[in-house]
């Protein structure tokens, strides 16, 4: 957990082990019945679900405040963007960044990759 620009609090998920840096930012997360851009950014993640630095050295698989499950989607390559990561100085050419192409809670797309069209057209008047 740390504030981006001392505002936002941002999600990140460590992936490794003890003292080496690897971790998973979650930058945008598409909430069923919701506005497609409630939670397009990680500001907007952590405010969407209520994130804070009490959610700081939680272990993700025993905690009460957050959990992530295994799903049965298995994405296929093709469905996803790699692309560079948004708002750094450093290692900027580094494609670490995915998001699928199918998703409209996408903060930035790569260019000249287009929003989906709506398939829900509820989601229009939010």
């Amino acid at each position: 957990m740390y504030k981006s620009y001392g505002l936002h609090y941002c999600l990140n998920i460590v992936t490794g082990k003890l003292d080496f840096a690897s971790g998973v930012l979650i930058r945008s997360v598409s909430i069923e019945n919701m506005h497609e851009r409630t939670a397009s950014g990680p500001g907007l993640v952590s405010r969407s679900f209520l994130i804070n630095d009490t959610f700081n050295n939680l272990k993700i698989y025993d905690n009460n405040l957050l959990k992530i499950t295994n799903t049965l989607n298995i994405v296929n390559k093709n469905k996803l963007v790699q692309t560079n990561r948004v708002g750094i100085t450093k290692a900027v050419n580094l494609k670490w960044r995915w998001y699928l192409r199918q998703s409209r809670s996408i903060s930035k797309r790569e260019k000249g990759d287009r929003n989906p069209p709506l398939t829900n057209s509820s989601n229009e008047s939010r």
